[in-house]
């Protein structure tokens, strides 16, 4: 299950309604140890080897788009990354915007030296 940020549901409105033009992003997907919500108020992993990764998504089909398009791995280094509960999307490689966010099937623990692995199209974005 994926949601949509308040910067995206603006982004989209604005596009739409011909105030402001959007661009394709390089996206980036994030770990969070809380759900970052539509505002981005959870909390993301900082430190000991984090650091977001480039993502490519299928171009959407039925309403659903499915990335990334290899494995995508995190590794802890130099210390604990606590547990891991949700993913985000976003715009930047560092701050930015986030653009979609969803839960984990499964919350996992990442101590230093763990790898948090995301297969290929094993997140699925979707739209209602």
């Amino acid at each position: 299950m994926s949601a949509k940020s308040n910067y995206l549901e603006n982004a989209v409105l604005d596009h739409v309604l011909g105030t402001t033009a959007l661009t394709s992003p390089t996206v980036y997907l994030s770990l969070y140890t809380s759900n970052p919500d539509e505002d981005d108020s959870g909390t993301e992993i900082s430190g000991n080897g984090y650091a977001r990764i480039a993502v490519d998504f299928n171009a959407a089909s039925g309403g659903s788009a499915t990335g990334p398009d290899a494995v995508k791995e995190f590794t802890a280094s130099g210390g604990s990354w606590g547990t891991v509960t949700h993913f985000g999307l976003h715009d930047a490689l560092t701050s930015g915007n986030l653009i979609y966010y969803g839960a984990l099937t499964a919350s996992k623990t990442i101590a230093d030296g763990d790898t948090l692995r995301f297969a290929a199209d094993s997140v699925t974005i979707t739209e209602a």
